[in-house]
């Protein structure tokens, strides 16, 4: 699956978008923010505090108890302010 991340999420990881493979066990999307933040400091540090970052679904809106099976893009992204 394609995985996206904007604003500050990106600039943490270093990179925009990378195709993952998660393994089986990764079922959530907080799973799946678990299994990343293991992946190197960049994804720990974005990752750090998982109840500000918000997921979207091949590009709607979920919330982190949501099954990824069957995404085919997962976006992550900070919390965003109107105005």
């Amino acid at each position: 699956m394609k995985v996206k991340y904007f604003a500050w999420v990106r600039e943490r990881i270093g990179k925009a978008e990378e195709m993952i493979e998660p393994p089986e066990s990764v079922r959530t999307v907080s799973e799946l923010i678990a299994w990343l933040t293991d992946r190197g400091e960049g994804y720990a540090y974005a990752f750090e505090n998982p109840k500000v970052i918000r997921a979207a679904i091949d590009q709607a809106h979920v919330q982190p108890d949501v099954a990824i099976s069957g995404a085919r893009e997962i976006a992550f992204f900070p919390p965003m302010t109107g105005g």
